[in-house]
């Protein structure tokens, strides 16, 4: 599959967040999430049947943070699938309505 999009792994700053999230597959059990314009936010693991979105961010000199970035506040929440309309939907619309279209 390749992507509509170059994906980026590096700092994102504060604020609203180009979507659609999109999801790119890594490995049967791992989910890429960037956002419409590339940026690595985080990532779906499966645990337990169910998928949990791990947060990511990265520091000004490019170093990964788990755990952080803009969608810290989303970190752990679980997708009982792997639904893209949803799972942007849920973590962008838990940023308080700060959707930007991609």
């Amino acid at each position: 599959m390749t992507p509509s999009f170059t994906p980026t792994f590096a700092h994102v700053a504060p604020g609203p967040l180009a979507g659609p999230l999109q999801l790119l597959p890594v490995n049967a059990g791992v989910m890429s999430v960037h956002t419409a314009n590339g940026a690595h936010v985080g990532s779906l693991k499966q645990v337990g049947g169910v998928w949990k979105f791990k947060a990511m961010g990265y520091d000004a000199a490019g170093r990964m943070e788990p755990g952080h970035g803009p969608l810290t506040e989303q970190h752990n929440m679980a997708f009982a699938t792997l639904d893209a309309v949803e799972v942007s939907a849920r973590l962008l619309g838990a940023l308080g309505g700060g959707l930007l279209a991609g």
